[in-house]
């Protein structure tokens, strides 16, 4: 094994299961989130030999996993199909209302939230970047990245209302 390799091994072990977290909140489940966990690092990995300043590749991997979500999102390569039914005699379980519970609401009104906003709120207020290293991953400017954070944290509120009200 090249020395290359045994870095980008050791890089791996060491980020792969936050990337995979942050990959969940991105896409709300965790088959997909492996997948584009996965499909990050394959890229890292190709170009590991041309970065250069490695002390960046926290953030030169957040930035690929954000790109790849978003991009599959665009091509429409990932469609959401169900393979099977509920049993007819399923009845789901009553809320208790406690802090787990609240946390499965929340993830659940994330994923309704559009792709774009959701990347900012994720980037913004999980990975905690600035609103010019969100800008930087996201290849936008400053501004949009607020604009999509009001509409992304407006859109969050609006969707914990209506669960509320059920």
């Amino acid at each position: 094994m090249s020395d290359q390799d045994a870095e980008f091994e050791a890089y791996f072990a060491a980020r792969s299961d936050a990337m995979r977290g942050t990959a969940y909140l991105l896409c709300g489940d965790w088959h997909r989130a492996e997948d584009l966990v996965q499909q990050t690092f394959t890229k890292i990995y190709l170009a590991w030999r041309r970065i250069q300043r490695h002390g960046a590749m926290d953030s030169y991997t957040r930035q690929t996993l954000v790109r790849t979500f978003l991009s599959e999102r665009r091509r429409g390569w990932f469609r959401h199909e169900s393979v099977g039914s509920e049993p007819a005699d399923w009845d789901p379980p009553a809320p208790s209302h406690g802090l787990a519970d609240e946390r499965l609401v929340l993830l659940e009104a994330l994923v309704k939230v559009p792709p774009r906003q959701r990347a900012v709120l994720v980037l913004r207020y999980w990975e905690d970047q600035s609103v010019e290293q969100t800008a930087a991953l996201l290849d936008c400017s400053a501004g949009t990245v607020k604009s999509q954070a009001a509409r992304g944290l407006a859109t969050l509120r609006g969707l914990l209302e209506q669960e509320r009200v059920r």
